[in-house]
């Protein structure tokens, strides 16, 4: 879990950190420069006012022009905000609108600067040598000399000014890590509304990975974490179903395995000891253990088909009739029917029905059919076997229809599924459909289970017919 914090630290609250101090530094930027620009143009003003009233003026001798101007320093009405110098033609101070006449290196600078400028004027910013304070300043020629004085120069202080900025620097600073805060607070919120759950999952999850399938995890969100919730409870009730049904298998095997070992064991035993060919017990003996032979063999081949099936299956596909490997089918499973009273019809076609299968595992699909058909069927009971065409689709149906005791509803949905064994089941490992459903699948078929109880079960095979023109069955 600190991981998803570090990743939001190290992605989101960096980011929002960075874009807090480039907005900082852009407010600052454009701040400094508007607000000294401001500053500037108000100067800018004061002088050309001041150079405008000079050049209107009717004085027609420089030492007219020097009164003049003498006399607009004298009157200048914003002395509070503004210092108005009159220089002469050196660079020094001549009148001052505050009366003081103190040598500045930085004056003589600009006024030597605005002498080479082509405007006439220049502007600076520079620092008091005393007070060390800042001033703004514009420095403009005069159009025609006046009793020595040659350019004005108009400063203002800047103190003012940088207050405001730094007024304005603070504010953003702290609203910007107002921001940056606010971030942690909702970026750590929504983190806990994260992890909290995410470790009750994963809590609940390595629970579940031990084996404890009963616990379930509470679910509180209707979000994306409440549908994980929903997954692995669902994950965690098929997995408990699952072992239940394998357990239920485990113990179905070993009892169906346990009857006939102990009918052959009892029968050796018996014929051990009676010791004579000609016996009736010793002929009927062989006949058992020949029967729970074949009993023990069919059991150990869906077990291997099932190991198979879940390693992937495998198929050698030929073009095949099915009409013969459903004969051939019936005929192997014809003598077990009549030896337990029941019939079977089959409706055999005339024309051949060509496939692309596995001929075993497609006589492996309708002999258990055939078995679970008589398993279920009643004494006397009719098994059909027909076929129906979809010739629009290029199918063909195997219909398989018994007059059993039917299965349930509740039972009908599950029947395929490995190691199920429903209500009503007889002796068997439970895998059986699951193996047929896996091998018509894999035969790009179907496998449908029809039933009504008291009625009778119709199990349907679905196949692709083969046709010239249609791809092979890809082999797995």
């Amino acid at each position: 879990m600190n991981s998803i914090t570090r990743r939001w630290v190290r992605g989101s609250l960096l980011i929002t950190i960075l874009v807090m101090l480039l907005a900082v530094a852009v407010v600052i930027y454009f701040s400094i420069n508007t607000t000294y620009d401001s500053a500037r143009r108000a100067v800018q003003t004061r002088v050309t006012t001041i150079l405008n009233q000079f050049s209107a003026s009717d004085a027609q001798t420089s030492e007219a022009r020097g009164i003049m101007l003498r006399r607009m320093i004298e009157q200048f009405s914003e002395k509070d905000k503004f210092e108005v110098l009159l220089l002469t033609s050196g660079g020094q101070i001549a009148v001052s609108s505050s009366g003081s006449t103190e040598e500045s290196r930085a004056v003589a600078d600009d006024y030597f600067a605005a002498r080479a400028a082509d405007s006439g004027a220049t502007s600076s910013v520079t620092r008091l040598e005393k007070t060390g304070e800042k001033i703004m300043s514009v420095t403009a020629l005069l159009s025609s000399p006046a009793d020595g004085v040659s350019a004005v120069r108009v400063e203002t202080s800047l103190a003012l000014v940088d207050a405001e900025l730094s007024r304005t620097v603070a504010i953003t600073s702290l609203l910007a890590f107002a921001i940056v805060l606010f971030s942690v607070w909702s970026g750590m919120f929504f983190i806990r509304s994260i992890v909290r759950p995410i470790g009750e999952i994963e809590n609940t999850a390595a629970k579940i990975a031990k084996g404890n399938l009963d616990i379930r995890i509470e679910n509180k969100y209707n979000d994306e974490i409440g549908k994980l919730s929903d997954t692995i409870n669902h994950m965690a009730g098929e997995l408990d179903k699952s072992e239940r049904m394998k357990n239920e298998f485990i113990s179905s095997v070993s009892h169906e395995l346990r009857t006939p070992l102990t009918s052959i064991k009892g029968w050796a035993e018996t014929m051990a000891a009676i010791n004579d060919v000609n016996d009736a017990n010793y002929r009927r003996g062989i006949q058992v253990i020949q029967s729970e032979t074949d009993r023990l063999y069919v059991m150990v081949e869906e077990l291997l088909d099932f190991s198979r099936m879940q390693s992937g299956l495998k198929l050698d596909m030929h073009m095949l009739d099915l009409v013969a490997e459903i004969s051939d089918s019936c005929i192997t499973a014809e003598q077990r029917y009549i030896n337990e009273g029941l019939n079977l019809v089959w409706n055999e076609p005339e024309m051949p029905i060509p496939v692309m299968a596995d001929s075993a595992r497609l006589r492996q699909v309708f002999i258990n059919i055939l078995d679970n058909a008589a398993k279920y069927s009643p004494k006397g009971g009719t098994v059909t076997v027909d076929t129906l065409f979809d010739n629009l689709n290029g199918n063909v149906y195997v219909n398989i229809t018994d007059e059993g005791a039917g299965i349930s509803p509740d039972d009908l949905e599950n029947v395929k599924k490995k190691f199920f064994k429903g209500k009503g089941a007889v002796r068997g490992s439970g895998i059986g459909l699951a193996v047929v459903d896996e091998i018509a699948t894999a035969h790009g078929g179907a496998l449908d289970i029809q039933s009504q109880v008291g009625i009778g079960t119709t199990v349907t095979v679905r196949l692709p017919i083969y046709r010239k023109e249609t791809k092979k069955i890809e082999q797995k």
